[in-house]
């Protein structure tokens, strides 16, 4: 598959006069999973949006190389980004949740690229995710939250993206679904050999399938580490997470 990356330069961002993301740059190289680790309100999730034109950066550049072909995200609107084949599993799932596990994934497949493939990227959510399967036909609020979390990772799929965004798959988790979850990432990955920015703050599960990563910390980037070992054996990541 063609290259497909994305560089994030001196951004900063603002909820009305709350400065929440101040100078930040990082970048993700095709074919990468690249951690953006922080605890909760240190500005994760507002970034997420920048990339998605749902939040706009108030300086900065924001840009997504797809098919060697640059595009500045700053400008766009989200619906254009998303066309680009850039998806976003929201932090909370954000699921449909009086439709069906079926009538939910096929949502998924709005973008006119994704439309070709619909069969193909249907089956396979299918396979990988096998408890979703068994479910078509069931409401997606009455499933558990494991299950909604698989879910909105197959409708991502299903919009066949080429940068998948995902914004705190572990929350609301119990242990051993917030593994299986990053397990079903880093398939996913593999799979649609994907460019993946996570952002997340359990720690020990993010750098199980991550290159490298970044730590924020008050809106800013506190920390690059330039692979999983060196974000094993920094202070600050032992300081936040693992308590040391």
């Amino acid at each position: 598959m063609a290259n497909s990356s994305l560089t994030i330069e001196n951004v900063h961002a603002a909820y009305g006069a709350v400065r929440v993301i101040h100078d930040v740059s990082i970048n993700v190289n095709s074919g990468e999973t690249v951690a953006l680790l922080g605890t909760n309100g240190n500005g994760k999730s507002t970034l997420m949006k920048c990339v998605m034109g749902i939040v706009k950066p108030a300086a900065g550049r924001i840009v997504a190389e797809i098919d060697g072909e640059k595009h500045d995200l700053a400008g766009m609107a989200t619906e254009q980004i998303v066309d680009l084949g850039i998806a976003l599993v929201p932090e909370g799932r954000r699921l449909f949740p009086r439709l069906t596990v079926e009538e939910n994934l096929l949502l998924g497949a709005f973008r006119p690229k994704a439309r070709a493939q619909i069969k193909t990227n249907f089956d396979f959510c299918c396979e990988a995710f096998p408890r979703l399967a068994e479910r078509l036909k069931q409401l997606a609020g009455s499933m558990s939250g494991g299950e909604q979390q698989m879910l909105a990772l197959a409708r991502a799929l299903m919009l066949a993206p080429r940068i998948l965004l995902v914004d705190e798959p572990s929350v609301g988790l119990a242990p051993l679904l917030v593994a299986r979850t990053i397990d079903a990432i880093k398939q996913l990955k593999d799979h649609y050999q994907l460019t993946v920015l996570m952002a997340e703050q359990n720690f020990t599960q993010a750098i199980r399938i991550a290159d490298r990563g970044y730590v924020i910390v008050h809106g800013k980037i506190a920390f690059e580490g330039r692979s999983a070992d060196e974000l094993n054996n920094n202070d600050l990541i032992r300081q936040f997470y693992l308590g040391m």
